[in-house]
Parts: C-alpha cells; structure tokens; sequence
C-alpha cells in the first residue's frame, strides 16, 4: 500500500450495487476511489479531483459511456478504462479506438481489474511526473536568463531557488547594491506557485515616513475616497520588500502583527482586513548586524529570515565577468544598432583587475558606455570605466588574473582573521589550493590579516 495508497480512481456507473462493490473492493487494495452515479459532472470531477485513472460503465442513461469517453480523451491525461455487462468485441475495439486505456467485460476477474488499474495508474503518474520535468526544464532555462553565469557560486544560487520556489516560506536575500536581488526575487515569485497573482516591490527607503502607513495599509473611505493598500494589492502574491531595514522601527512592529495574523486594517478603520502573501525581502548585510545595533526588531526578523540566500558580488564570481560584458555588449549593440565593439586584451586585462563595487549593475552601465563609445570609432572599457590614466592595471590577462586572485584572498584573510579553512571555504576552493596560491602570489597573509584591524 505504499506507492498504490496515492492513487485515486474515479468510478462512474449507475449501478448503486456495482459503485459499493467496487469501492469496497478499492478501498481495500489501497486505492482512494470517488463515486458518479453518472457522467453529467465527471468532466467537473476530474479538472477538480485529479484522478490517476477513470473506471467508466459503457452503458449509462443520459450520457453514456463512449460518449463521455469521446468528450474527455482530448483534454483528459487520465487513462479511462471502459466496464460494460453487454460488451462485446466491436464494442471493444471502438472504445480502444476512441483512446480507451483498456475494456472489461463484466463479470470481471478482481485482480484482473486490480492490475489493469494499477498499470494505468502508474504510467499516467510516470507522464506527469514527465511533464513536470519538462516545465522545471522550461523554468531552468528562463533562470538561467535572469541570472547569467556559470560560476560555481550562480550554480549553487540557481539551486537554491528552484528548490524553495513552490514554498511558502519567507525569504530574505542579502547581497550588496546591484547584484541583481530584485531580480532573484521575481525569479522566485514567476517559479513559485503564486506566478498568476501579484507581485507588489515596495523600496522600504523610498517612502516617506509620514506616507508610510497609508500607503502599505491602505485608507478608510468610500468609492473613490478610499485608497487600497499596498497590502490588499498583494494578497495571494508576493509582497517583496526591498531594502528592509530602512523600514521605520515603528511600522516594522506593525508589519510583524500583519504577517503573524494575516490581518490588517485600513488608517481610518476598525474593520480587520485579510492578506494572504508570500514575504522576500532584501538587505545589503546581515539583518542580525542591524538588530544588534538596535535599528532593526530581533522578532521580525525571526519571520522574515526562514530562508536566508547570499547573492554574491561581482568580485566573488570572476570566472562569469567577460561572459557578462558579452551579454550586456551585444545587447546594448542591438538596442543602438551598431556592431559589437572587440574586445582586446587591455580590455579583459581592466575587467578582471577593477573591483566593481557597484556589481552587475555597474558592469552593466560600463558595457552601455562601452557601446556608445563605439558608435564614435573610439572607446574602450578603461575610458567606460572613467578610470585615471595612471591607474595600475596590468598589461595582460595573466597579470589580470594575479591581481584579481591577489586582492579577493587578501579580503577573504581579513574578513576571516586569518582562519584559513574559513577563507578557502568563502573563496570555494581547498585548503592545499589556498596554500599554493598564497605562495605563488607572494601574498603577505599577516599584512592581510591586519588589514581587518584599521
């Protein structure tokens, strides 16, 4: 009874004495059987339902049993076997030829019936299953749209979202400016299961304080006096909450009660309110940093941390920077009509050297830049990037590269004081490779260390 137990099986026959029989016979073998005396709301009951195989009586009054045979077998995925006590072979074969997945005659063998009903049952559960890997496939490839890269890190983050998309669960996705949160979170909204309802993005920083309230909640009135909140807008999507910890300390109490409840009321009501909506949030650091100064509410923070995702910086994932550049040139090469500029070694040279703290963001300004530039005859990614002529980039891609792994291990040393299992699992690379490295760049680990001090 362990995989059979799942199956439902939907009975449709006229014959009280033939449904009784067959349910007791069902429900003893595992099954979950639904009972139609007739065929007039079966179409109702499978789009409701969802059964894993229809068990159908030919011969029935009003709607008879190849006729509703012919009517689902279009749209239906279920598999129909037919059942008839005046069954004979003609009889068979235009059922079969009308998609039936098989046809008894009655009286029949119970095991018979059993092992027919199973198989079929089976195979519709293997088509679907099928189905849905297919339009996870489908969901994987639009992902792979929004967040570019083929990073170890990008990798591990596509992961992440596909598997918590169809939860319920809170979500808050920590990561610095321009490193695509935004994007991240409609990703999760458009794989989850609330993709047809709303997604309402509120800048918890852009509002003014004194508009806050009325326009998160909402303003009591009548006909047009009345103003629907931001809230009410959300119910049954995803409300995402961009840059929380600007939100004011007081109305994160009161956000805290709606999401707690699931009700609200309106500024100027009494009457409760119901929301139902799925919370994202962002920071551009730890929450628990900001709740330890006392700027954000420890309990809060409890509802909307349940799964925490860390989007990491351009610095951090230099292996997708040049696919990048490529991506945004030939865009922003189409948009303004002009060919791709080439990219030269002094160009991949400053990509892989500068630091890009306004991360793909700013990568993505650069490349607009880029492409303007180009449109002059002239231009390269040094001048997108207003960099000082002087500035010490080295002069090939390997240097490039050096300077790249020089810097981003010395933060790592800093930001891990030292603790070099820390520090390789942060870079996600092994102990021996962190050591080799330090060794070949000539790379002063306690200089790096005490960086972290000043």
């Amino acid at each position: 009874m362990d995989e059979i137990a799942q199956h439902t099986v939907l009975v449709i026959d006229d014959d009280r004495e033939m449904r009784d029989s067959l349910e007791q016979l069902l429900t003893s073998s595992g099954f979950k059987p639904i009972l139609l005396p007739n065929a007039k709301t079966a179409k109702a009951s499978i789009e409701n339902e969802l059964p894993d195989v229809v068990l159908c009586d030919v011969r029935m009054p009003g709607i008879t049993g190849l006729e509703l045979l012919e009517q689902l077998k279009p749209e239906s995925a279920a598999p129909i076997v037919m059942m008839s006590a005046h069954g004979d072979i003609p009889m068979a074969v235009d059922a079969l030829q009308k998609g039936a997945y098989s046809f008894l005659e009655k009286p029949f063998d119970p095991r018979r019936l059993l092992n027919i009903l199973k198989n079929a049952a089976s195979m519709h559960r293997l088509a679907e299953r099928e189905k849905r890997l297919r339009a996870r496939l489908a969901d994987l490839t639009d992902l792979d749209k929004v967040l570019l890269g083929e990073s170890d890190v990008i990798k591990s983050l596509k992961r992440e979202i596909l598997d918590l998309a169809d939860a319920n669960a809170s979500v808050l996705l920590v990561g610095e400016t321009g490193t695509g949160k935004e994007l991240v979170a409609r990703a999760i909204h458009n794989l989850g299961n609330r993709s047809e309802e709303p997604f309402i993005a509120v800048n918890c920083a852009a509002i003014p304080q004194s508009q806050f309230e009325e326009m998160i909640f909402g303003v009591e009135g009548s006909g047009e006096q009345g103003v629907e909140g931001l809230l009410q807008q959300a119910n049954k999507g995803t409300l995402f909450l961009d840059e929380l910890k600007a939100m004011p300390l007081e109305f994160q109490a009161k956000i805290l009660r709606v999401i707690e409840t699931g009700e609200y009321h309106r500024v100027g009501a009494s009457q409760q309110i119901k929301s139902d909506f799925r919370i994202i949030s962002t920071s551009d650091e730890p929450l628990e940093q900001a709740a330890k100064r006392g700027e954000f509410r420890n309990d809060l923070l409890y509802r909307v941390n349940t799964v925490v995702l860390s989007l990491p910086g351009l610095r951090h994932r230099p292996d997708d920077i040049e696919l990048l550049f490529s991506h945004f040139t030939n865009r922003f090469a189409t948009i303004y009509e002009v060919s791709v500029p080439t990219l030269t070694s002094d160009d991949i040279a400053v990509l892989m050297s500068y630091d890009w703290p306004g991360n793909v963001r700013e990568l993505s300004s650069v490349c607009e830049r880029r492409v303007l530039a180009s449109r002059r005859g002239n231009g390269s990614v040094k001048s997108a990037l207003a960099l000082d002529e002087d500035l010490d980039v080295p002069e090939n891609l390997r240097g490039a590269v050096a300077a790249f792994e020089r810097q981003l291990i010395s933060k790592a040393l800093a930001a891990h004081n030292g603790r070099m299992d820390a520090v390789a699992e942060a870079l996600g690379i092994s102990r021996r490779t962190l050591n080799e490295k330090i060794v070949k760049l000539d790379l002063d680990k306690d200089k790096a260390i005490g960086q972290s001090s000043r």
